[in-house]
């Protein structure tokens, strides 16, 4: 890219970064381009109706954030957890092999 053209895009960001937006990318379905820019301009607005819009898609798809630990509670409630299983294997060496 020549540099005005590089300058272009770094002061056309700098000027979003301003009004507190930024530029990203997402990966969707093509048949929701539409729906998702729209969204995406709804949210940058600073109005009381993108406010509400952006809490009723948090609470549509955020919930609850998940918890630390759950593979290791999982384990815990295993049935296996006094079992006294014996675990280890023999060390072998492996088969000799003529390079």
């Amino acid at each position: 890219m020549v540099s005005s053209q590089k300058r272009a895009i770094q002061n056309y960001r700098s000027r979003l970064g301003e009004r507190g937006l930024a530029r990203f990318e997402v990966l969707a379905k093509d048949t929701d381009r539409d729906l998702i820019r729209s969204l995406a301009r709804r949210l940058s607005e600073d109005t009381p109706e993108a406010s509400e819009l952006r809490a009723a898609v948090s609470k549509s798809i955020g919930g609850d954030p998940p918890k630390l630990g759950g593979i290791l509670a999982a384990l815990r409630r295993s049935p296996l957890v006094d079992a006294e299983l014996d675990l280890s294997r023999p060390r072998e060496e492996g088969r000799k092999v003529d390079l």
